[in-house]
């Protein structure tokens, strides 16, 4: 099973929690769910939490992503994410640092990227993260 761990970036995670998020996008969060196969990293629940707008929402959220597989952002993880950064700006890319981290995190772990975000596209490309095409 742990090949089949899919980590969840928060460009999907958004669409996930609300109501009116693509309804293919909730179908598949929702199918890596029930099977047990949703991980999500640090940083996603960080960038997740910042969008919460009450403390009730802030806690259920925190809980419930704490719940899921966590993949730790490590110092290995960190310098992949280093190297992602220099190889990607060399490739004369912009990149956010998060995405760097995010992608690194799927890059050290046993997991595919599922995503709504065109950075890791352009990530994918040049330096090769695994990406989860459902």
């Amino acid at each position: 099973m742990a090949n089949d761990w899919v980590l969840i970036d928060t460009s999907v995670w958004i669409h996930a929690l609300r109501p009116t998020g693509d309804a293919l996008v909730r179908e598949q969060v929702r199918h890596l769910l029930a099977e047990g196969r949703a991980a999500v990293c640090e940083m996603i629940i960080l960038e997740l939490a910042g969008g919460t707008r009450t403390e009730g929402e802030y806690q259920e959220l925190c809980e419930d992503l704490e719940a899921l597989q966590q993949f730790l952002i490590t110092a290995s993880v960190w310098r992949s994410a280093y190297w992602m950064a220099h190889t990607a700006r060399r490739k004369g890319l912009s990149i956010p640092a998060t995405d760097h981290l995010i992608a690194a995190v799927a890059v050290n772990y046993p997991c595919r990227l599922l995503h709504r975000d065109k950075h890791f596209d352009l990530l994918a490309r040049h330096v090769g993260i695994p990406v989860w095409k459902p």
